[in-house]
């Protein structure tokens, strides 16, 4: 009977060793699938950088002068005196018109004077010798200057005929051509004469942005807001930048009502003539942000609208954190608000977390997922 018993308690406690060795096996186990589940996400620690980006305008280029060749009689059009492009002098002829029918009117008008001033001159003696009265001379005298009247204008309508520049500058397209019949009420012009050493930029800002541009200008008054801002830049429509930079001088002061847009004009050197009136580009306008936290686009996540980073405590702990954006800038948003200066936030692989997920972290430089800072365009 007792080794029987003593046979039992053997088996007992064999089969508990095993059963703790089992136990500790799939504890280890356990221990090891846990770790391997751990993701290693690289993390980067936010620094403050001084930045400048650009906000871009459609630009419209004309000449600082620019003024428009009409005619000021009905006639054809006989001569082009100059060609598209050509650098004119104020009072250089453009264009002559034809102007026989107004010869022949202005030779009879001067024959009129001719006649005019010979009755005149025959009553003069008579009044002197009081033959007549001097109300007759002077009636004479009065016909003889409607006369003159009447040729003077019909010999400034000749001078018409011939259509000189108004300024100096370089002529634009030639509209018409010679055998062309034109009139003082014709919509479109002979020509455009530009002065294109200077150009204008014109481009226009929506109310909201109007107000934040003028509203961040140094200075007291809008005038002094006005003089202190940065010089700004042209993008040409090949895609090169305008060697010359360029300076806003005007803003108007009221909104459009039919765009709601506030209206600017800059004035560029135009040296090489590289700009022409009609010509297109777009206007930069920089804006330098001092000492911002940033975070490369990449480490991001939108969701409807909103932006978020995955921010790392001391623990490790990966947790969707909502950032509020104040600019972009090439492949960086300026952050206005949600982190700080020297936060750990999860550089790639947001994608794949859900919640707050505890990571391995693996420490990465800011710059190697950030691009290297460049100018940008937006």
């Amino acid at each position: 009977m007792k080794k029987k018993i003593y046979h039992l308690l053997t088996v007992t406690l064999l089969v508990a060793m095993l059963t703790g060795l089992s136990s500790c096996g799939e504890g280890k186990a356990d221990q090891q699938a846990g770790a391997s589940q751990t993701p290693t996400l690289p993390v980067i620690e936010l620094p403050v950088k001084t930045l400048t980006g650009f906000q871009s305008y459609p630009a419209r280029i004309e000449g600082v002068v620019n003024a428009q060749v009409f005619a000021k009689i009905s006639g054809y059009i006989t001569d082009v005196a100059v060609d598209e492009g050509q650098k004119v002098r104020k009072g250089q002829v453009l264009f002559r018109l034809e102007t026989q029918s107004l010869n022949q009117d202005a030779a009879a008008a001067k024959a009129n004077v001719n006649a005019a001033q010979v009755e005149v001159d025959k009553l003069k003696p008579l009044v002197e010798k009081n033959i007549i009265s001097e109300v007759q001379l002077e009636t004479a005298r009065a016909k003889l200057k409607q006369a003159q009247s009447a040729y003077n204008s019909i010999a400034a309508n000749i001078g018409y005929g011939t259509i000189k520049s108004p300024v100096d500058g370089y002529v634009g397209a030639i509209n018409l051509r010679a055998g062309s019949l034109v009139s003082p009420s014709s919509q479109t012009p002979l020509t455009t004469v530009s002065e294109i050493d200077k150009v204008y930029a014109y481009f226009a800002m929506n109310e909201k942005e109007y107000l934040d541009f003028i509203m961040a200008a140094t200075g007291g008054v809008r005038d002094e807001k006005i003089k202190n801002l940065p010089k700004v830049t042209l993008t040409l429509a090949n895609g090169e930048e305008f060697p010359q930079e360029g300076t806003i001088e005007t803003v108007n002061s009221q909104v459009n009502e039919n765009t709601g847009s506030v209206n600017f004009r800059a004035v560029f050197d135009n040296p090489q003539r590289l700009l022409t009136n009609g010509s297109s580009a777009t206007l930069q306008i920089p804006k330098t942000y001092t000492d911002v936290v940033v975070v490369p686009i990449e480490s991001t996540i939108d969701r409807q609208g909103s932006i978020y980073v995955y921010q790392v405590n001391e623990n490790n702990e990966a947790t969707a954190t909502e950032i509020k954006v104040k600019d972009e800038i090439q492949n960086l948003y300026i952050v206005d608000s949600g982190i700080s200066e020297g936060d750990r936030i999860v550089a790639k692989g947001t994608q794949n977390l859900k919640g707050t997920t505890t990571i391995k972290p693996q420490q990465t430089p800011f710059d190697s997922i950030a691009a290297p800072i460049k100018k940008s365009f937006r």
